[in-house]
Protein backbone atom coordinates (compact mmCIF):
# COMPACT_ATOMS: atom_id res chain seq x y z
CA UNK A 1 0.00 0.00 0.00
CA UNK A 2 1.71 3.26 -0.90
CA UNK A 3 1.25 6.34 1.81
CA UNK A 4 0.74 9.53 1.09
CA UNK A 5 3.75 11.52 0.39
CA UNK A 6 4.10 14.96 2.27
CA UNK A 7 4.88 18.23 1.70
CA UNK A 8 9.28 17.38 2.74
CA UNK A 9 9.03 13.63 0.29
CA UNK A 10 8.66 11.59 3.42
CA UNK A 11 6.34 8.93 3.19
CA UNK A 12 3.05 10.18 5.88
CA UNK A 13 2.12 7.60 7.52
CA UNK A 14 -0.63 9.49 9.66
CA UNK A 15 -2.14 12.73 8.05
CA UNK A 16 -4.00 15.34 10.53
CA UNK A 17 -5.71 18.05 8.42
CA UNK A 18 -7.44 20.68 9.75
CA UNK A 19 -8.47 18.80 12.78
CA UNK A 20 -11.83 20.42 15.02
CA UNK A 21 -12.45 18.59 18.11
CA UNK A 22 -14.93 20.08 20.60
CA UNK A 23 -17.00 18.76 23.74
CA UNK A 24 -20.16 20.56 24.19
CA UNK A 25 -19.07 24.23 23.66
CA UNK A 26 -15.25 23.50 24.44
CA UNK A 27 -12.89 23.25 21.43
CA UNK A 28 -10.00 21.39 22.25
CA UNK A 29 -8.32 21.35 18.53
CA UNK A 30 -9.28 24.12 16.01
CA UNK A 31 -8.12 22.69 12.38
CA UNK A 32 -5.52 20.94 13.77
CA UNK A 33 -2.80 19.38 11.23
CA UNK A 34 -0.02 17.37 12.10
CA UNK A 35 2.12 14.35 9.78
CA UNK A 36 3.76 11.54 11.13
CA UNK A 37 6.55 9.73 9.24
CA UNK A 38 6.88 6.19 8.43
CA UNK A 39 9.96 5.04 11.22
CA UNK A 40 10.18 8.14 13.24
CA UNK A 41 9.18 8.42 16.73
CA UNK A 42 7.14 11.40 17.24
CA UNK A 43 6.61 12.85 20.79
CA UNK A 44 3.76 14.96 21.30
CA UNK A 45 4.10 17.63 23.99
CA UNK A 46 1.84 20.50 25.34
CA UNK A 47 0.29 22.23 28.61
CA UNK A 48 -2.79 20.34 30.47
CA UNK A 49 -5.58 20.66 28.27
CA UNK A 50 -4.34 21.13 24.89
CA UNK A 51 -5.30 17.74 24.22
CA UNK A 52 -2.77 15.43 23.47
CA UNK A 53 -4.64 12.12 24.49
CA UNK A 54 -8.04 13.68 22.23
CA UNK A 55 -5.62 13.54 19.51
CA UNK A 56 -4.28 10.22 20.04
CA UNK A 57 -8.06 8.95 20.36
CA UNK A 58 -9.19 10.82 17.46
CA UNK A 59 -6.58 9.00 15.24
CA UNK A 60 -7.14 5.74 16.60
CA UNK A 61 -10.83 6.52 16.07
CA UNK A 62 -12.00 6.56 19.61
CA UNK A 63 -12.91 10.03 19.44
CA UNK A 64 -14.78 11.64 16.18
CA UNK A 65 -13.86 14.97 15.12
CA UNK A 66 -16.44 17.92 14.54
CA UNK A 67 -14.57 18.78 11.25
CA UNK A 68 -11.13 17.88 9.23
CA UNK A 69 -9.77 14.58 7.79
CA UNK A 70 -7.71 11.75 9.36
CA UNK A 71 -5.22 9.41 7.03
CA UNK A 72 -3.42 6.52 7.35
CA UNK A 73 -1.40 4.60 5.50
CA UNK A 74 -2.80 7.12 2.63
CA UNK A 75 -6.59 6.20 3.71
CA UNK A 76 -9.21 8.74 4.28
CA UNK A 77 -10.55 7.08 7.55
CA UNK A 78 -14.36 8.84 6.92
CA UNK A 79 -14.41 7.32 3.96
CA UNK A 80 -13.88 3.28 4.46
CA UNK A 81 -16.52 0.53 5.41
CA UNK A 82 -16.45 -0.95 9.18
CA UNK A 83 -14.78 -3.80 7.61
CA UNK A 84 -12.11 -1.43 5.98
CA UNK A 85 -11.65 -0.02 9.25
CA UNK A 86 -11.31 -2.91 10.90
CA UNK A 87 -8.48 -4.47 8.81
CA UNK A 88 -6.49 -0.47 9.07
CA UNK A 89 -6.95 -0.59 13.19
CA UNK A 90 -4.59 -4.38 13.14
CA UNK A 91 -2.00 -1.88 12.01
CA UNK A 92 -2.18 -0.13 14.93
CA UNK A 93 -0.89 -0.68 18.44
CA UNK A 94 -1.98 0.95 21.27
CA UNK A 95 -0.60 1.31 24.79
CA UNK A 96 -2.97 3.10 26.91
CA UNK A 97 -1.99 4.93 30.28
CA UNK A 98 -3.06 2.76 32.82
CA UNK A 99 -2.11 -0.60 30.53
CA UNK A 100 -6.26 -0.86 30.35
CA UNK A 101 -5.22 -4.91 30.88
CA UNK A 102 -8.06 -7.30 31.68
CA UNK A 103 -7.29 -7.97 35.39
CA UNK A 104 -8.92 -11.37 34.74
CA UNK A 105 -7.26 -12.24 32.22
CA UNK A 106 -2.93 -13.82 33.12
CA UNK A 107 -0.35 -11.54 30.91
CA UNK A 108 -0.55 -14.38 28.70
CA UNK A 109 -4.26 -14.41 28.04
CA UNK A 110 -4.39 -10.79 27.60
CA UNK A 111 -1.69 -10.60 25.02
CA UNK A 112 -3.58 -13.27 23.24
CA UNK A 113 -6.87 -12.17 23.00
CA UNK A 114 -6.12 -9.70 19.68
CA UNK A 115 -4.11 -13.20 18.00
CA UNK A 116 -7.25 -14.84 19.10
CA UNK A 117 -10.09 -12.33 18.00
CA UNK A 118 -8.57 -10.48 14.99
CA UNK A 119 -5.83 -12.90 13.74
CA UNK A 120 -7.91 -16.14 13.76
CA UNK A 121 -5.48 -18.25 15.71
CA UNK A 122 -6.83 -21.08 18.14
CA UNK A 123 -5.74 -20.28 21.86
CA UNK A 124 -2.93 -22.54 21.58
CA UNK A 125 -1.26 -20.64 19.09
CA UNK A 126 -2.37 -17.45 20.29
CA UNK A 127 -0.75 -18.25 23.80
CA UNK A 128 2.61 -19.58 22.36
CA UNK A 129 2.91 -16.90 19.89
CA UNK A 130 2.02 -14.70 23.18
CA UNK A 131 4.96 -16.29 25.06
CA UNK A 132 7.46 -14.43 22.05
CA UNK A 133 5.60 -11.30 22.44
CA UNK A 134 5.95 -11.32 26.25
CA UNK A 135 9.70 -11.93 25.66
CA UNK A 136 10.14 -8.79 23.01
CA UNK A 137 8.62 -6.91 25.73
CA UNK A 138 11.68 -7.67 28.27
CA UNK A 139 9.05 -9.95 30.76
CA UNK A 140 10.50 -13.04 32.06
CA UNK A 141 8.50 -16.21 30.92
CA UNK A 142 7.13 -16.29 34.64
CA UNK A 143 4.91 -13.20 34.10
CA UNK A 144 2.54 -14.98 31.56
CA UNK A 145 1.27 -16.62 34.20
CA UNK A 146 0.38 -13.45 36.24
CA UNK A 147 -2.21 -11.91 36.57
CA UNK A 148 -1.66 -7.54 36.42
CA UNK A 149 -2.81 -7.40 40.16
CA UNK A 150 0.06 -9.02 40.99
CA UNK A 151 2.59 -6.84 38.50
CA UNK A 152 4.73 -3.65 39.16
CA UNK A 153 3.70 -0.46 37.57
CA UNK A 154 7.04 -1.51 34.77
CA UNK A 155 5.85 -5.16 34.24
CA UNK A 156 1.97 -3.71 33.91
CA UNK A 157 3.92 -0.99 31.15
CA UNK A 158 5.18 -4.11 29.63
CA UNK A 159 2.77 -6.69 29.61
CA UNK A 160 0.45 -3.84 27.83
CA UNK A 161 3.05 -3.02 25.38
CA UNK A 162 3.35 -6.97 24.44
CA UNK A 163 -0.53 -7.24 23.88
CA UNK A 164 0.11 -3.58 22.29
CA UNK A 165 2.37 -5.26 19.44
CA UNK A 166 0.43 -8.68 19.30
CA UNK A 167 -0.65 -8.14 15.70
CA UNK A 168 2.85 -7.10 14.23
CA UNK A 169 1.32 -3.54 13.97
CA UNK A 170 3.14 -0.58 11.86
CA UNK A 171 2.43 2.31 13.93
CA UNK A 172 2.43 2.23 17.78
CA UNK A 173 0.46 4.93 19.74
CA UNK A 174 1.68 5.00 23.25
CA UNK A 175 -0.22 7.72 25.75
CA UNK A 176 1.96 8.26 28.54
CA UNK A 177 3.64 4.93 28.62
CA UNK A 178 6.45 6.44 31.39
CA UNK A 179 3.88 7.60 33.74
CA UNK A 180 4.30 6.47 37.22
CA UNK A 181 7.56 4.78 36.98
CA UNK A 182 10.80 5.06 38.90
CA UNK A 183 13.53 6.82 36.51
CA UNK A 184 15.48 3.54 36.25
CA UNK A 185 12.30 2.02 34.80
CA UNK A 186 11.21 4.88 32.45
CA UNK A 187 14.90 4.83 30.90
CA UNK A 188 14.76 0.83 30.29
CA UNK A 189 11.08 1.37 29.03
CA UNK A 190 12.50 4.29 26.50
CA UNK A 191 15.47 2.27 25.51
CA UNK A 192 13.10 -0.71 24.91
CA UNK A 193 10.77 1.28 22.89
CA UNK A 194 13.78 2.54 20.34
CA UNK A 195 15.09 -1.03 20.25
CA UNK A 196 11.40 -2.59 18.87
CA UNK A 197 10.86 0.28 16.68
CA UNK A 198 14.79 -0.61 14.78
CA UNK A 199 13.81 -3.79 15.14
CA UNK A 200 10.22 -4.12 14.13
CA UNK A 201 10.48 -1.02 11.91
CA UNK A 202 8.04 0.97 13.28
CA UNK A 203 6.20 4.42 13.54
CA UNK A 204 5.64 5.63 16.71
CA UNK A 205 3.40 8.33 17.51
CA UNK A 206 4.03 9.46 21.44
CA UNK A 207 2.20 11.46 23.97
CA UNK A 208 4.47 12.03 26.75
CA UNK A 209 5.42 14.52 29.77
CA UNK A 210 8.64 13.16 30.44
CA UNK A 211 11.41 15.27 29.13
CA UNK A 212 13.95 12.63 29.41
CA UNK A 213 11.95 10.15 26.97
CA UNK A 214 12.01 13.17 24.05
CA UNK A 215 15.51 13.53 24.86
CA UNK A 216 16.84 10.12 25.02
CA UNK A 217 14.21 8.59 21.84
CA UNK A 218 12.49 11.15 19.92
CA UNK A 219 13.46 12.18 16.42
CA UNK A 220 10.90 15.05 16.09
CA UNK A 221 8.81 16.88 18.96
CA UNK A 222 5.36 18.23 18.17
CA UNK A 223 3.91 21.14 20.35
CA UNK A 224 0.55 21.51 21.04
CA UNK A 225 -0.60 25.20 22.01
CA UNK A 226 -3.84 27.37 21.40
CA UNK A 227 -5.46 24.21 20.01
CA UNK A 228 -3.23 24.07 17.17
CA UNK A 229 0.13 22.34 16.60
CA UNK A 230 2.46 25.23 17.76
CA UNK A 231 5.28 23.34 16.11
CA UNK A 232 6.42 20.14 15.02
CA UNK A 233 10.48 19.73 14.36
CA UNK A 234 13.53 18.21 15.43
CA UNK A 235 14.17 18.82 19.56
CA UNK A 236 17.08 21.35 18.42
CA UNK A 237 14.63 23.46 16.29
CA UNK A 238 11.47 22.95 18.50
CA UNK A 239 13.73 24.31 22.10
CA UNK A 240 14.65 27.14 19.86
CA UNK A 241 11.07 28.22 19.40
CA UNK A 242 10.51 31.51 21.48
CA UNK A 243 7.06 30.77 22.43
CA UNK A 244 6.82 30.84 26.48
CA UNK A 245 5.68 27.65 27.08
CA UNK A 246 8.00 26.29 25.44
CA UNK A 247 10.84 28.02 26.52
CA UNK A 248 9.86 27.61 30.29
CA UNK A 249 9.16 23.41 29.49
CA UNK A 250 12.55 22.97 27.70
CA UNK A 251 14.66 25.33 29.41
CA UNK A 252 13.49 24.95 32.71
CA UNK A 253 15.73 23.29 34.98
CA UNK A 254 14.03 19.43 34.43
CA UNK A 255 14.47 20.77 30.44
CA UNK A 256 18.56 21.64 31.00
CA UNK A 257 18.92 18.37 33.11
CA UNK A 258 17.83 16.27 30.44
CA UNK A 259 19.35 18.19 27.77
CA UNK A 260 22.72 17.49 29.39
CA UNK A 261 21.70 13.87 30.62
CA UNK A 262 21.47 13.42 26.63
CA UNK A 263 24.63 14.78 26.26
CA UNK A 264 26.74 12.68 28.22
CA UNK A 265 24.91 9.86 26.61
CA UNK A 266 25.85 10.66 23.30
CA UNK A 267 29.35 11.44 24.25
CA UNK A 268 29.69 8.18 25.85
CA UNK A 269 27.76 5.60 22.80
Amino acid sequence: MVTAPSSNGKDAVIQVMGVTNRFGTHTVHDQLSLDVYRGEILGVVGGSGTGKSVLLRTIIGLQTPAAGALRLFGQDLQALSARERAALDQRCGVLFQQGALFSSLTVTENVAVPLIEHAGLTRPQAEALAGVKIALAGLPATAGSKYPSELSGGMTKRAALARAIALDPDILFLDEPTAGLDPIGAAAFDELVLTLRDALGLTVFLVTHDLDTLYAICDRVAVLSNKKVLTADTLDAVEANPDPWVQNYFHGPRGRAASAASSSRKEHS
